[in-house]
């Protein structure tokens, strides 16, 4: 599914730019309208790819791939899954196996 599928189900559905890639579907809540459904380790590992690690970052044993992980969870959790972007907010979902 691709934001023009879920733009001819909801023209009001609110996207994330940049994470395209992460769009699993839609989902619906009640009372509420159909809504943009990202994949949250797929939003994480598209984030990861842009971290800069300064070297004083790098500590107890942790390795840069560590750091960028736990930066990328970071900058998600305060700049992605917090805003409240009205109605038709999208929503993540963390698959389980």
């Amino acid at each position: 599914m691709n934001r023009e599928d879920i733009a001819e189900i909801n023209p009001e559905a609110l996207f994330c730019d940049g994470f395209d890639e992460a769009i699993i579907g839609i989902a619906e809540r009640i009372n509420l309208g159909p809504v943009v459904a990202y994949d949250v380790e797929k939003i994480i590992e598209i984030l990861k790819k842009d971290m800069q690690v300064e070297p004083d970052d790098i500590y107890e044993g942790r390795t840069e791939e560590d750091v960028k992980i736990e930066m990328a969870y970071d900058y998600f959790y305060y700049n992605i899954q917090n805003a409240w972007m009205g109605e038709f907010t999208p929503i993540f979902v963390t698959k389980t196996e």
